[in-house]
């Protein structure tokens, strides 16, 4: 006899996960002692899963698809509507290998030269400034690396707007009432703006060089050989920025990071990329971005000796499995050498999504964000003096995503330019 799922006796919990934010399945599974519960949010039943065995099994594509997952409160501010993330199987297969096609070396080093240069021309505006909040000017700078990386025109006096739009989409789905609506709104605007782009390309108004990710989406064609709508087109444009954009916010965890472990800029320093690389994935295991990740079953199955109902809405706890002591023994202390021996398994370390870049629902962009981390950690570890003056750091998990309080604030910015 399958077993039964431990079930919460209400009659929706969305208002729960939405105030207990990035917590609300660790501590159900913590309640029921169990890697397992079921609940209804949004009206309708989920079953939310924990650990690596279960992320495993969430990207087994034979099992589980992604059709009708994404709330619209998160395709409203987020993602947007029928995007790559809604797709399944070939058509899945197929436009992933679009974003895949922007991931080569190449193209990769072309957006690190572009990042450190806007790096280093605002860190010579912020010498003139008494205080500067790193993750807003974070996101003009990764704006401004990203639309030119991906053929996106942007005028100066336009970077501010855009970047603060991308932030509130990046931000609007977790809230209730004023943020959520920020965001929708954003979305809206920036949705707009890119359908202008996307048109502009195919009336030849605009010209993009033809390897830019602008003129790869503006001229896709699907499976049946057709170009993507203009609405399409347009929000697959905003997934290629608006993902750069959002390492804004690593950054500022990074730099929390060194503020909190001051130790850590010498090793830093001293250690080598290796050590370097280990220090990003610390911080996007420790400090939280994705909280879950949804499926549904194509079919009804049993696993672990419970069953699975066709179309029933499929949680994996994202947050709690980066914080799993099981696995990250101290979870809540920041230990990069932790990741030394670490297995490089795509199931226990999912800050993206797990399982293969190519065929299941994993970031595309994350190598980008690894190699952004690191590029930016340099710069303010060999390149920038600065003081934090005192402020609110705190990080409030039950904000859906979050971020420190100030936004991390510097002064007395000095560039002193490559250390050699």
């Amino acid at each position: 006899m399958p077993t039964t799922i431990p079930h919460e006796s209400t009659l929706d919990d969305a208002i729960s996960l939405i105030s207990e934010g990035y917590p609300y399945i660790k501590n159900r599974l913590e309640k029921y002692n169990s890697n397992i519960f079921e609940t209804r949010l949004l009206g309708e039943k989920a079953v939310c899963i924990h650990g690596k065995d279960a992320a495993q099994l969430f990207y087994d594509n034979t099992l589980f698809w992604r059709k009708n997952v994404v709330p619209k409160r998160v395709q409203q501010t987020l993602m947007g509507k029928n995007g790559v993330q809604m797709l399944d199987d070939k058509a899945h297969y197929h436009r992933k290998a679009l974003f895949m096609s922007f991931m080569s070396r190449d193209r990769i080093e072309e957006l690190m030269r572009l990042l450190m240069r806007y790096w280093r021309a605002y860190a010579r505006k912020w010498e003139k400034m008494d205080r500067v909040i790193l993750l807003d000017e974070a996101s003009e700078i990764f704006c401004l690396a990203a639309c030119h990386w991906a053929g996106v025109p942007l005028k100066p006096s336009e970077v501010r707007q855009r970047a603060e739009e991308y932030m509130a989409m990046i931000y609007g789905f977790g809230g209730i009432t004023t943020r959520y609506w920020r965001g929708v709104q954003a979305r809206k605007r920036s949705e707009s703006w890119n359908e202008q782009i996307i048109n502009d390309i195919r009336s030849g108004k605009l010209h993009v060089p033809e390897s830019s990710a602008a003129y790869q989406i503006a001229w896709f064609r699907d499976l049946d050989g057709e170009l993507l709508s203009t609405e399409v087109a347009a929000v697959e444009l905003m997934n290629v920025v608006r993902p750069i954009v959002a390492i804004a916010t690593y950054v500022a965890y990074s730099a929390l990071a060194l503020h909190q472990h001051p130790e850590q800029e010498h090793k830093l320093n001293t250690r080598g990329e290796e050590y370097l690389q280990h220090f990003v994935q610390e911080v996007r295991r420790m400090y939280p971005f994705t909280p879950l990740l949804g499926a549904r079953p194509r079919h009804e199955f049993e696993w672990s000796g419970y069953t699975f109902k066709e179309g029933t809405l499929v949680l994996l706890d994202v947050y709690g499995l980066l914080h799993d002591p099981e696995i990250w023994p101290q979870p809540e202390e920041f230990k990069p050498d932790r990741f030394k021996d670490w297995s490089g398994s795509p199931f226990d370390f999912i800050p993206q999504g797990g399982g293969e870049f190519d065929t299941n629902h994993r970031c595309a962009g994350e190598w980008i964000t690894i190699e952004a981390m690191k590029a930016s950690l340099k710069f303010l570890t060999r390149e920038l003096h600065y003081i934090v003056p005192p402020q609110n750091l705190r990080v409030d998990i039950s904000k859906m995503p979050t971020k420190p309080a100030s936004g991390f604030v510097i002064a007395e910015v000095k560039y002193v330019g490559l250390k050699v």
